[in-house]
């Protein structure tokens, strides 16, 4: 899924609710100048932003990836797997990770499944977020750091985490090896 697309989702609920970026940025929580580059430069903000911005327009967090009618049950075939979006941190920068979004056939969902590769670049700048909600991640390759509050976890295929992520988290990749992950988010309405 290409950024512009989602972007242009959110200045869509924005119009709709008679909001420009100063208002969006108070309402979520986030510092207007990171509302106003995400929105006019081709960053996809990290996932505990987009959803602080898709609560704040009242919409869920799939409203930004949906583009089809539901479907149940809806399966998301691996070789089928081509919509993704990655999270940058800035302009002309490789990305730290890059979502496959498993659940975006399923417009009733209540859970916002991805498949996640988590890249080098995202143990660079490691930035905490916290959302409302639930987050399961199980490693399927690679190693795995997680910052929880104070502490770091370090995960190996195979492990799972499941955690609160009203307490600031932070997941990225150790090593020059890319890791891969199955993430499954859940945002209580």
């Amino acid at each position: 899924m290409d950024t512009g697309k989602v972007n242009q989702r959110i200045l869509s609920f924005m119009e709709k609710r008679d909001m420009d970026t100063t208002a969006l940025s108070e309402a979520a929580g986030l510092d207007p100048q990171f509302i106003k580059t995400m929105l006019e430069e081709d960053i996809y903000p990290p996932l505990g932003p987009l959803m602080k911005i898709a609560r704040a327009l009242g919409v869920r967090l799939g409203t930004f990836l949906d583009d089809q009618d539901s479907s149940d049950p809806y399966i998301a075939r691996k070789a089928e797997r081509a919509d993704s979006f990655s999270v940058l941190d800035g302009t002309n920068k490789a990305p730290t990770l890059n979502f496959y979004a498993l659940g975006k056939g399923k417009s009733d969902r209540h859970m916002e499944p991805f498949f996640v590769e988590i890249m080098p670049e995202s143990a660079k700048k490691k930035t905490l977020s916290s959302h409302e909600g639930e987050e399961f991640i199980v490693v399927v390759s690679g190693l795995v750091e997680v910052i929880y509050g104070n502490k770091t976890y370090e995960l190996k295929p195979g492990d799972s985490i499941y955690y609160n992520s009203v307490v600031p988290h932070y997941v990225s990749c150790i090593g020059e090896e890319k890791a891969e992950i199955y993430a499954v988010v859940y945002i209580p309405e």
